[in-house]
C-alpha cells in the first residue's frame, strides 16, 4: 500500500502547484514558461529520483506518472516558447 505521508504530500504539491499557476496572469503566462522549463527539468529529475527510491509498486506507478507529467510539462513549454518566439519574427 502506499505510504500515506507520501501520498498527502503528493496531494499538497499538486494542490499548491495548481494554486501558484492558476494566480498566473495570462500576460505573463508565456514569458514565464520558458524560464520555468529549468524548473520542470529540476522536477523531472526529482520524480525519477522517488521512483528509483520507491519500494513496492503502487509508488512505482505513481512516480512513472510524475515522470510523465513533467516531461510533457517540459516538451510543452518548449513549444510554447518556440511558437512565441516565430512571432517575434
Amino acid at each position: 500500500m502506499i505510504d500515506c505521508l507520501s501520498f498527502i504530500l503528493f496531494i499538497i504539491a499538486a494542490l499548491a502547484g495548481y494554486r501558484v499557476i492558476s494566480n498566473v496572469p495570462s500576460l505573463l503566462h508565456t514569458p514565464l514558461m520558458s524560464g520555468m522549463n529549468a524548473l520542470s527539468g529540476v522536477t523531472v529529475l526529482g520524480a525519477l529520483l522517488a521512483t528509483a527510491l520507491a519500494v513496492n509498486s503502487p509508488s512505482e506507478f505513481i512516480g512513472a506518472a510524475a515522470i510523465v507529467l513533467a516531461t510533457t510539462n517540459v516538451a510543452g513549454g518548449f513549444l510554447i516558447t518556440d511558437r512565441m518566439l516565430k512571432m517575434f519574427k
